[in-house]
């Protein structure tokens, strides 16, 4: 494990990264929601490419992770903000992870491909079957809400570190502590 007061410089681009990746997503899916112009269909050929690209991010991610450790929580941190702190990291990871498979199979139930960038397309992960593509579909509506809420929770927690605690829990990912 590692036990500098900063996450590497590896885990920070990708935090980062993916942050405004999903940030763009939610509003995508949002815009997608809301729309039924010709637009529509610009957003969702931008987010199926978008959604495989954080999938095979959040996997680098975890690697990265595993191996590199992350600081740890300062000692007066109280036990409950602990386990809070890591229970969020879990469903966000988890999230991360299920939110495009889920896209993936939704998409595939319909019968439509995942169009990557370049028109290469992803095999199925799911039968064609309206019936699955009804519960896909509302399960990732569904986990879309739960990822904004624990996105919100987990910017409310840095700013917390950050403008309140002043712990440097913010800064051991926005900054390299060099």
């Amino acid at each position: 494990m590692n036990e500098t007061t900063h996450f590497s410089g590896a885990q920070r681009l990708l935090h980062w990264t993916m942050a405004v990746l999903i940030l763009a997503m939610l509003f995508i899916g949002v815009g997608m929601v809301a729309s039924v112009s010709e637009r529509h269909t610009w957003l969702i050929a931008v987010h199926k490419p978008l959604g495989i690209a954080i999938l095979l991010l959040v996997i680098v991610r975890v690697v990265v992770r595993l191996r590199n450790g992350t600081p740890p929580l300062p000692a007066d941190m109280p036990g409950p903000q602990k386990l809070v702190a890591h229970l969020s990291h879990l469903a966000l990871y988890g999230l991360m992870i299920a939110m495009p498979l889920l896209g993936w199979a939704m998409v595939s139930a319909g019968g439509y491909p995942v169009t990557l960038f370049g028109g290469f397309h992803l095999p199925p992960i799911a039968p064609a079957s309206a019936w699955w593509f009804a519960r896909l579909h509302l399960a990732h509506t569904y986990l879309a809400y739960l990822l904004f809420v624990t996105v919100l929770g987990h910017l409310g927690a840095a700013l917390f570190h950050g403008l309140i605690r002043r712990d440097g829990v913010l800064s051991s990912m926005a900054t390299s502590g060099r």
